[in-house]
C-alpha cells in the first residue's frame, strides 16, 4: 500500500472534515438536491437520451453512482468536459475503457463550439434510430456539479440559434466556478423537426461518499464546496498526488528560465490577485504584466516543489515521511507566493492561491483517476 493510501485510510489528518479513519463520509447534500435527485428520476422515464457530463479529470470519481443504474438503462452519451485540463497522454486509455464497456464516450471543451459540434454529431447519430418514429425528442443533461454542464448548454445554445434562429432566446445558464448554481430544470428547443429539446439539470450528488479519495478528488475538481472539506486539507491532498506520482521531478525543465537569467518588464511591488489567474473574457484581454507575472508565480511555485522533493531524504512512501515532506512543501509555498511570513492563515492562503493554479491549469494538465485494469460487469 502506498504512502498516499496510508494516509488517507488514517484520514490524512482530516478526521474532522466528516471523513473518518475508517473510510467515513463526506456529506454535503443541500435541499435543492434532493428535490432534484427526485425530479431528474422522474424525466428521466420521458427522455430518449441521457447527456452525462463528467470532468475529464475524474472520469470515474464524477459519476453519480446512485443514478448510475437509471442512466446505464437509457441511450447515454458521456461526455468528458474540460479535457482541456486533462493530460492528453492518458485520456485516449480513458476513451478505450469506455470502448471496452460498449459506452459511448466523448471528450470535449464546453467552451469550444467545435468540440461542442462534435458532440451533438454523436447525439444525433445516436438519436437515429428513434428520430424517424418520433415527432418530439427530449435529451436530459446530467451531472454531479462543476463539471460543465451549463457552458456546455450555452454552447448548444448558441449553435442551435445559429442553425434556428427563428426560435425563441434562451436566457443564458449560469455559469460559475462554484458547485450549486443551477439549482432548477430548465430546458430549450435546439431543433426544429424533429422538435429536440434539451432539459439542463443542477448538479446532484450522492447524498454520502463513503470513499474517501473519491471525496477528495470531487472537492479538488471542485464539485464540492471548499468549506465542507477546507482547503488546507484539499491542498495536503493534492500535494500527496504530485509527490507520490513524482510529477514536481518532471518540473526542472520547465524552469530553464530561471537558469538562463531571463528577465522581465514586471512591477516590484505586483499586489497578488486571484482574478490574475482566472480566463479574461474576450473583450477585456489580459494585461501583458499580469500574464508574465502569473506565468512566473506558476515557475516559483513548481520550483518550490522540485526542489523540496528532490532534497527530501525521505521515502514517499511512508505516510510519516509523506507527511512531513507536505509541511516542508508549504513553507516552500509559503515563500514562493510571497505570503508575509507572520500571516496568522498563512497556510489557508497558501492553500486557496496553490488550489487555483491548479484548478486553472497553470501547473499542467491532470487525470486523478486511474483506469481501471477490468472492464465492470454490465
Amino acid at each position: 500500500m502506498s504512502g498516499l493510501k496510508r494516509l488517507l485510510k488514517k484520514g490524512l489528518g482530516l478526521g474532522d472534515m466528516a471523513f473518518s479513519a475508517g473510510g467515513g463520509a463526506i456529506n454535503w447534500f443541500p435541499g435543492h438536491m434532493a428535490a432534484a435527485t427526485r425530479a431528474i428520476r422522474n424525466r428521466l422515464k420521458l427522455s430518449d437520451l441521457v447527456l452525462e457530463v463528467r470532468d475529464a479529470r475524474i472520469p470515474l470519481s464524477s459519476a453519480n453512482s446512485d443514478l448510475q443504474p437509471l442512466l446505464s438503462a437509457k441511450r447515454r452519451v458521456v461526455a468528458l468536459n474540460k479535457k482541456d485540463l486533462a493530460n492528453p497522454n492518458i485520456m485516449h486509455k480513458w476513451s478505450g475503457y469506455f470502448e471496452r464497456c460498449k459506452q459511448d464516450c466523448i471528450a470535449i471543451n464546453a467552451h469550444s463550439k467545435g468540440s461542442v459540434k462534435k458532440l451533438l454529431e454523436l447525439v444525433e447519430f445516436k438519436l437515429k434510430e428513434v428520430i424517424c418514429r418520433e415527432p418530439t425528442l427530449l435529451v436530459m443533461v446530467v451531472g454531479v456539479p462543476n463539471v460543465g454542464k451549463s457552458a456546455l448548454i450555452n454552447s448548444i445554445h448558441q449553435i442551435a440559434q445559429s442553425q434556428f434562429p427563428v426560435q425563441e432566446k434562451m436566457k443564458r445558464a449560469a455559469v460559475g466556478p462554484l458547485p450549486g448554481v443551477t439549482q432548477d430544470i430548465s430546458g430549450f428547443k435546439i431543433a426544429q423537426k424533429p422538435s429536440i429539446y434539451v432539459l439542463d439539470t443542477p448538479g446532484v450528488l450522492v447524498p454520502s461518499i463513503s470513499d474517501i479519495e473519491t471525496g477528495l478528488k470531487l472537492a479538488l475538481a471542485g464539485s464540492v464546496k471548499d468549506s465542507v472539506v477546507g482547503e488546507e486539507r484539499i491542498a495536503q491532498y493534492l500535494l500527496a498526488v504530485l509527490d507520490t506520482r513524482g510529477t514536481p521531478l518532471h518540473w526542472k525543465h520547465l524552469n530553464n528560465r530561471r537558469a538562463e537569467g531571463v528577465e522581465y518588464d514586471v512591477e516590484e511591488n505586483h499586489i497578488y490577485n486571484l482574478k490574475n489567474l482566472k480566463p479574461k473574457r474576450r473583450n477585456n484581454p489580459s494585461n501583458r504584466c499580469d500574464l508574465v507575472y502569473v506565468e512566473d508565480l506558476v515557475m516559483e511555485v513548481q520550483w518550490a516543489l522540485h526542489s523540496t522533493l528532490t532534497e527530501f531524504n525521505g521515502n514517499v512512501e511512508d505516510e510519516s515521511d509523506l507527511e512531513s515532506l507536505i509541511d516542508l512543501q508549504f513553507g516552500a509555498l509559503q515563500k514562493a507566493l510571497k505570503i508575509p511570513h507572520k500571516a496568522s492563515e498563512a497556510r489557508l492562503m497558501v492553500s486557496k492561491k496553490f488550489l487555483t493554479l491548479f484548478r486553472t491549469g497553470k501547473l499542467g494538465p491532470f487525470i486523478l483517476d486511474d483506469v481501471p485494469d477490468h472492464t465492470p460487469v454490465s
